[in-house]
């Protein structure tokens, strides 16, 4: 038998895949197209204090190999998450991890304190999104803020907590370290890259924010080095995503040392992305008669 199981922090997905935050919405969408309990966990898009509108349109462009958005974040709050979203993930039988998003530290702990006593299985604490003007990536960006926030947010939380930090920095080792001294359980990486594009024929922005985050197949090599160094920088479990559209591209995350991997841009193009992951990690392990993921995941030193 080929056992594919991993733990996170006391928490056991029956498979390394989930989905990236923001991609997935709260899985509703993709409901029709996907057995939501084929996959590890579901991350939900992230959820505020209170409903945010996000930024003006337009707010998604195409690029080469990947797109930019500067989405802003829009949900609809904490209260609607909690009375439509949740009930519907908590009929399936996968994990359930909730993004949380805020302008301040207050903003997020209003959230963290509002899910303890939800049934979540683990918390991802955004601090890393390069198209809302305040909050999160003034936390992201900077090591002692991110031990600050990661600390507080400890104080507070009930389930298990994932920070997700962002690529947009000199040194991602020393940003998963100072996670990890703020008490984080666990890390995930990498968030969007900040960019840019340009509409010539109108000479002017193409997304309405001026920049955005990119995504896809066009940061993979950028996302597999940062998620490499802050595996071995840390102790702690890692949570690796940029790029990954097939089961090579987890398996090469899950070999440069990241216990589980998220799928995110890939999903706009093919809903069943997350799950033929999953499904080929599994043939991938049984085609080379490796009875256990674990003999892969930090493999490549």
């Amino acid at each position: 038998m080929t056992h594919t199981e991993v733990t996170l922090a006391g928490v056991t997905l029956k498979n390394p895949v989930m989905t990236a935050s923001g991609t997935f919405g709260s899985g509703m969408e993709y409901g029709e197209f996907v057995d939501l309990s084929a996959l590890g966990a579901v991350v939900t898009k992230g959820v505020a204090d209170r409903p945010w509108p996000g930024n003006p349109t337009p707010r998604i462009v195409e690029t080469a190999s990947g797109m930019m958005n500067a989405i802003g974040l829009q949900n609809p709050g904490i209260d609607v998450f909690t009375s439509r979203d949740l009930p519907f993930l908590q009929k399936y039988d996968t994990k359930i991890i909730v993004n949380v998003c805020g302008h301040s530290t207050e903003e997020y702990l209003n959230v963290v304190d509002r899910l303890a006593e939800e049934k979540v299985d683990m918390l991802e604490i955004n601090i890393s999104c390069p198209n809302v003007k305040e909050g999160g990536i003034a936390f992201g960006t900077n090591p002692g803020s991110i031990e600050k926030i990661t600390s507080e947010v400890k104080k507070h939380a009930k389930q298990p907590v994932i920070m997700k930090l962002s690529p947009n920095v000199t040194d991602i080792k020393e940003c998963a370290k100072a996670a990890e001294s703020g008490g984080a359980d666990v890390i995930s990486l990498i968030n969007t890259l900040t960019g840019m594009k340009i509409d010539i024929e109108r000479r002017t922005f193409a997304l309405a924010n001026r920049t955005g985050g990119l995504s896809g197949p066009a940061i993979k090599p950028v996302a597999l080095r940062m998620v490499y160094e802050a595996a071995h920088a840390v102790r702690i479990p890692v949570i690796g995503m940029g790029g990954i559209a097939c089961a090579s591209d987890a398996i090469e995350f899950l070999m440069a040392g990241a216990s589980a991997v998220s799928v995110g841009t890939a999903n706009f193009h093919n809903p069943y992305a997350s799950v033929e992951i999953a499904n080929g990690i599994r043939e991938f392990l049984e085609s080379h008669g490796i009875s256990d993921i674990h003999d892969i995941i930090g493999c490549v030193e």
